[in-house]
């Protein structure tokens, strides 16, 4: 409605702070100011519910130490730490960190020799949840992780944005088998060299 009326953007941490002052300033219609008024008041009623079922999940989820330590990665959040934590269960079952990658469908089930493709694995064998959790993670991550960022954009420059994206959750997964492995808080310095 901004773009469409104002001519510019405006990104959505800032429109969920607009007050009712502040949206009748902004426009000059008064249909335009009920209608942003309605959409505000959405935004905080929606944004009131999230915080009241994410506070009833955790009620009931008896956390364990690898919750908090997935917190401490970048673009990881209540929500996809929780998802992580209650889809991998036990890490210990992992052999290594690639059975677990592989799990979470963060890598290729391609089959190559000399360069050549020889044939396709099960691509959906996996856990589709995990793969959702680390793409949202690996997102979030290029919005407030510097490190991420730069990653992001040297892989989107050699190829596109999803790959990009996909390898960086993978990263991300990779961090995180070790972080629940060791029971040991994010290091950036070690994943973004």
């Amino acid at each position: 409605m901004i773009a469409r009326n104002r001519g510019f953007t405006m990104p959505v941490s800032s429109i969920k702070t607009f007050t009712e002052q502040f949206v009748e300033d902004m426009f000059d219609s008064p249909h335009l100011v009920f209608a942003a008024k309605s959409d505000v008041a959405e935004i905080q009623l929606l944004n009131k519910i999230i915080k009241n079922i994410e506070k009833e999940v955790k009620t009931q989820i008896q956390l364990r130490k690898s919750f908090q330590m997935l917190l401490t990665i970048p673009g990881i959040g209540d929500i996809l730490a929780l998802t992580i934590m209650l889809e991998v269960g036990d890490i210990k079952r992992f052999y290594k960190v690639g059975n677990y990658c592989s799990y979470c469908r963060c890598v290729k089930s391609q089959r190559l020799s000399n360069g050549k493709k020889k044939g396709q694995g099960n691509r959906k064998n996996g856990n589709r949840y995990l793969a959702w959790a680390y793409v949202e993670a690996a997102h979030f991550a290029t919005r407030y992780c510097s490190g991420a960022r730069r990653l992001y954009q040297r892989k989107k420059a050699k190829a596109n944005g999803a790959v990009a994206t996909k390898a960086l959750a993978n990263k991300l997964a990779r961090a995180s088998y070790y972080i629940m492995r060791d029971q040991v808080p994010f290091d950036e310095k070690k994943l973004f060299v």
